[in-house]
């Protein structure tokens, strides 16, 4: 069991600041990238400059939605187990 008292790394707000802006950076290389790197598309969209990207964070926005969505289906009430 953890002790109540003990730090965490996420615990201090600067680390969560340095962790978000080292996402930007990833994302920021990542667009870069599309630039040089020369990829073997099968669809012309694929070809559009950042498609990747896009695609992965419209993705990411509608599997979000859809569980939102979900959880009102699947979710079970709070006495589901009984006494």
């Amino acid at each position: 069991m953890a002790e109540p008292d003990k730090k965490h790394v996420f615990d201090d707000p600067r680390n969560v600041k340095r962790v978000i802006y080292a996402l930007y950076v990833v994302c920021g290389l990542s667009l870069l990238l599309d630039l040089v790197i020369h990829r073997h598309v099968d669809h012309p969209w694929e070809a559009m400059f950042g498609f990747y990207c896009v695609f992965g964070f419209v993705a990411c926005v509608v599997l979000v939605l859809i569980a939102k969505e979900m959880r009102k289906v699947i979710m079970r009430g709070e006495d589901y187990y009984g006494d």
